[in-house]
């Protein structure tokens, strides 16, 4: 391998982009999805990595707002699309597109944080990345009861996709800010999010669509699929759930029956459970679900001066903190972070001694 360089893709490159990173990630590029990824590829904020004038790895940030502790949306970036040819690697493209992609957070003073999904664990620590958030897969059988005076009330409704749509981006768009840990999602990310390509099925079906109606007006949603099965004692199909969010518990608690009352369906599966999910307290029986705890989202403090101002805290604090930080140096050193009543941090620069060290 020559020496690799490193520059920010434009418009024009997408067509190899998306052929690399298909390749990357060992799935065939899918005519009828290119569009969808286009929506979501912004060129000025992807870099790509040459071998010569190959292209043979990525990285690429989404443009996002995060929900904080205390101070609600706020930018971050949203990393996506890193991958690196199967043919090249083990030989440094990644961190050289983590190390440009970083700098140049760094060097506009942009996002002060960057957040990703990781395909795998072990990659991203390396390059200060540690899991901030985790979730739950979740296996529960169907005509699982309620215990007596769980408050279900309302009324849920299946609609078609094109009739969903502006229903269920509504009431995202209505929680999420209130969430910590929710991104906020594009007209182009709800599109992949929801991309729905016969081999992303998995021999289940597209996906449904059902909302909840409440006293104000739709204020939850989810979005499954379900797998036909029929055993020797009778129908015995799962159900998948992509995603399931309501306004009120009323409205979940709603949702959650919908799904287990289901006709067919012997086993509902959700594999991006939020922890405080209040299915298992809404359960006669909460021994009757399996859940496995899976990291979630990562996070990287660009600038931890920044980073750390951009939140509130629950309570006043005054601490100086020692940090190292191999692949981003400029956060290394003392910091003093000292917190007012009302929550809001200043981060500054200290020589005092070091009451907390991190790495």
């Amino acid at each position: 391998m020559s020496d690799l360089t490193v520059r920010t893709l434009t418009p024009d490159d997408f067509a190899e982009f998306s052929t690399m990173l298909s390749g990357a990630f060992l799935v065939d590029n899918r005519d009828d999805e290119v569009e969808v990824e286009r929506a979501v590829f912004e060129p000025e904020r992807h870099h790509g990595v040459y071998d010569g004038t190959r292209l043979v790895g990525s990285t690429g940030i989404q443009t996002r707002l995060l929900t904080v502790p205390g101070a609600g949306p706020t930018p971050a970036a949203g990393v996506t699309a890193v991958g690196v040819a199967p043919d090249a690697r083990r030989r440094g493209v990644l961190n050289a597109a983590m190390r440009a992609e970083l700098d140049e957070l760094h060097e506009s003073g942009t996002e002060p944080v960057a957040v990703l999904w990781a395909s795998q664990a072990p990659i991203y620590g390396r390059f200060g990345y540690g899991c901030a958030s985790t979730a739950a897969h979740l296996l529960v059988s169907a005509q699982a009861p309620f215990r007596p005076g769980v408050d279900a009330g309302g009324r849920v409704e299946l609609l078609d996709a094109s009739t969903a749509g502006p229903v269920i981006r509504a009431v995202h768009s209505a929680v999420a800010p209130r969430r910590v840990g929710w991104l906020s999602r594009t007209e182009g990310q709800w599109r992949w999010w929801l991309i729905d390509s016969e081999w992303r099925r998995d021999g289940a079906s597209a996906y449904r669509f059902a909302v909840h109606h409440g006293p104000d007006g739709p204020d939850g949603y989810v979005v499954f699929r379900v797998k036909l099965s029929f055993g020797s004692t009778g129908p015995d199909s799962e159900l998948w759930v992509r995603e399931l969010v309501a306004v009120t518990p009323q409205a979940a608690a709603a949702l959650w029956r919908t799904l287990l009352d289901l006709d067919l369906v012997g086993q509902v599966r959700y594999h991006n459970l939020p922890l405080d999910d209040p299915l298992q307290q809404m359960l006669l029986n909460p021994r009757g679900t399996l859940t496995s705890v899976v990291d979630q989202l990562w996070a990287r403090l660009v600038d931890v001066d920044r980073a750390l101002q951009a939140r509130r805290y629950a309570a006043g604090c005054d601490v100086v903190l020692e940090l190292t930080d191999g692949f981003c140096p400029w956060n290394a050193g003392r910091w003093r972070l000292a917190v007012d009543a009302d929550g809001t941090a200043e981060v500054t620069r200290t020589d005092a001694p070091a009451e907390l060290r991190c790495d």
